[in-house]
């Protein structure tokens, strides 16, 4: 589908014959999926294109997921202020020790120090106890540090990304839950066309059994219209299972408990759409688009991470101040505190730094390149829904007047038959081309609704649009 990630509706059946495409063992596309919420409840819920969405918005798997990235890139954020930030901490130290004076060599050297002719002072192994108390807060501050400046500023960046990686989940959301709830009313549409088939293979099958049994018409008669019964009756059984599964497709993404009876009270409507000229589309994709922008900021954050990358090169300016008490006992303590500060200067650190501007150059040149691509996708999207949107108001056109002439078809076969002018095989012929004009029209009417919903995920506005678009707006 247009504008979606690969997979996204690829477990979708098959919209003529109602079977369902296999799906491969693997990771199911988030979109897919749900966190359902509450439990399910006696009453048949009554379900619109609204509240679907409304729903899929609070409950989608995608969407969730999207929601906890940007909560781990905020939190990557202030991982990187943090190196800006001062850093405060406080201790209570109560130290008591002895000491080996003969493992630390003054055995050695007292002897050494002694006047000529005296005796050699000597020191005991072991020091007796001691003791001291320390209270104090140590403080470290970054004056300067131009590469942690800018980490946290490509942090901020992929922050921005992230949020925008999120509105572009809720646009997601809004064409997967269109979609599905899109295929849901057209397979609704051909459970009641197939009923209506059905009760006319029936009429047809019970006119041809009562002629046969007053030898007007011979047995193949019969025989022919029982086939078509059975067939359509088949197709019926399909036609019930299919909107069966889609449903539970509308609830898997919209997130209802499981078990959760509901009606989808949509029909599926049409309403003509006029279009706007295909620059204005893009100009507002290129505004709105929510992918689009968390790439430009993921070309900022890259930058701002190569200009990091270079300024492991600069000299840093860090100061470390501590205060305190110190001494035997807190009553017998005495102030002091400390002021140090400092420059770093990098002279040699093994071309560390020059791997860090390599790695950063070739992930600035991949965020380039993929916002390149994004661009012409997006104009590609714009195009292709455009061409979409026209091709199937046209068909939507052609299937209506199909469905009238071959239900006038049908009548006047009906007639002949009735007549004794034909046999049944005319009639069976015209029911095929009422089945095969109906399905068309369906197709037609689904097709003309989703390139709406695309359109509007395109330019970047589905979640505010879609509604709008459904009703010709």
């Amino acid at each position: 589908m247009l504008g979606a990630p690969p997979g996204l509706f690829a477990q979708a059946p098959d919209q003529a014959t109602g079977a369902p495409n296999v799906a491969l063992p693997g990771t199911q596309n988030p979109f897919l999926g749900s966190a359902p919420e509450g439990q399910a409840t006696a009453e048949v819920l009554q379900i619109d294109f609204g509240d679907a969405i409304d729903r899929g918005l609070r409950n989608n798997l995608g969407l969730l997921l999207a929601s906890d990235q940007s909560q781990m890139a905020r939190g990557e954020r202030w991982k990187e202020l943090s190196e800006l930030l001062p850093n405060l901490s406080a201790h209570v130290i109560e130290n008591v020790q002895n000491q080996s004076l003969a493992a630390l060599g003054f055995n050695k050297l007292f002897p050494l120090l002694s006047p000529p002719g005296s005796n050699p002072t000597t020191l005991p192994r072991v020091t007796p106890a001691f003791n001291y108390f320390d209270a104090r807060a140590t403080l470290s501050q970054s004056i300067f540090n131009f590469k942690n400046l800018e980490r946290e500023r490509s942090a901020s960046e992929s922050l921005k990304a992230a949020q925008f990686s999120y509105k572009d989940a809720r646009e997601m959301v809004v064409l997967a839950v269109g979609n599905s709830y899109l295929q849901a009313i057209a397979a609704a549409a051909r459970v009641e066309t197939s009923e209506a088939q059905v009760k006319s293979a029936q009429a047809l099958y019970s006119k041809a059994a009562d002629q046969q049994k007053a030898g007007l018409s011979p047995a193949i008669d019969a025989l022919r219209s029982q086939v078509e019964l059975q067939t359509r009756q088949q197709q019926l059984i399909a036609a019930r299972n299919n909107l069966a599964k889609l449903k539970l497709s509308v609830a898997r993404i919209i997130g209802l408990p499981p078990g959760q009876e509901f009606v989808l009270t949509e029909k599926a409507p049409y309403q003509e759409l006029t279009a706007l000229p295909v620059d204005t589309y893009l100009q507002r994709a290129y505004t709105a688009r929510a992918d689009y922008q968390a790439q430009l900021a993921q070309v900022r954050s890259a930058e701002l991470a190569r200009r990091s990358a270079a300024a492991g090169r600069y000299p840093t300016l860090d100061v470390n101040a501590n205060l305190g008490d110190i001494g035997v006992t807190p009553s017998q303590s005495n102030g002091s505190w400390q002021v140090t500060g400092g420059v770093t200067i990098p002279i040699f650190a093994g071309n560390r730094v020059h791997a860090d501007v390599l790695q950063a150059d070739a992930q600035l040149k991949q965020a380039r390149s993929q916002l390149g691509d994004l661009r012409g996708r997006i104009d590609y999207e714009v195009r292709t829904a455009l061409l979409d949107l026209s091709a199937a108001a046209e068909q939507v056109e052609v299937a209506r007047s199909t469905v009238d002439l071959a239900e006038r078809a049908l009548t006047q076969s009906q007639d002949r038959f009735t007549a004794g002018v034909a046999d049944n095989l005319e009639v069976v012929q015209a029911q095929e081309s009422v089945a095969s004009a109906h399905e068309g029209y369906i197709e037609s009417l689904y097709a003309h609704n989703l390139s709406k919903v695309e359109l509007a995920h395109a330019i970047g506005d589905a979640e505010e649009s879609v509604k709008r678009f459904l009703k010709g707006h």
